[in-house]
């Protein structure tokens, strides 16, 4: 979410797009999040969970990168629809798996509270980071911004976890 201001200064700016085709540069691909999570329930019955996530965990994150390299024209707004249709289908695919995962450990009587501390650091996170990511384009420019977001967003899938473990090697059984 950092990335999107940037986007905006990019491509309303110095790239000269219009309006409507920034729009449309976001719209369309948000289509990918429906196409992503529509089959993932399919995909940990036959892979699992565990590899299923790391592996959109993984892939999720080698879009962004890409938006460094966006220029003007038909080729540039393909480029970003293209970029934010793979990130957006790879989160599809991440979220409801990663969430699933995430709430099947934890106990019932904490579901409430793990719900609202989560709603509530992403928001916080995404304004930091949003925050962030302006001063720094205010130093090196946009697309030297959009870039490092690009890499350190994909030494993010090290925060996962490496192997799967089992509610009984956590030490509680489901639901308890």
């Amino acid at each position: 979410m950092a990335t999107a201001p940037l986007l905006a200064v990019l491509m309303l700016g110095p790239l000269g797009f219009a309006p409507w085709q920034y729009g449309l540069a976001f719209s369309l691909p948000c289509a990918g999040g429906l196409l992503g999570s529509r089959p993932a329930p399919r995909l940990v019955e036959r892979f699992g969970q565990h590899r299923v996530m790391i592996t959109a965990g993984v892939l999720r994150t080698c879009w962004l990168p890409w938006l460094a390299r966006v220029h003007s024209g038909t080729g540039g707004l393909v480029l970003v629809m293209a970029v934010e249709f793979g990130l957006i289908t790879c989160t599809g695919v991440f979220n409801p798996v990663f969430a699933t995962r995430r709430l099947s450990r934890t106990p019932p009587d904490r579901v409430a509270r793990v719900l609202a501390a989560w709603s509530v650091t992403g928001k916080l996170s995404i304004a930091v980071l949003t925050a962030l990511w302006g001063l720094l384009a205010a130093f090196t420019g946009p697309r030297p911004a959009l870039l490092a977001a690009g890499l350190l967003a994909m030494a993010t899938p090290l925060l996962l976890p490496r192997r799967e473990r089992t509610l009984r090697e956590e030490g509680r059984a489901p639901g308890g």
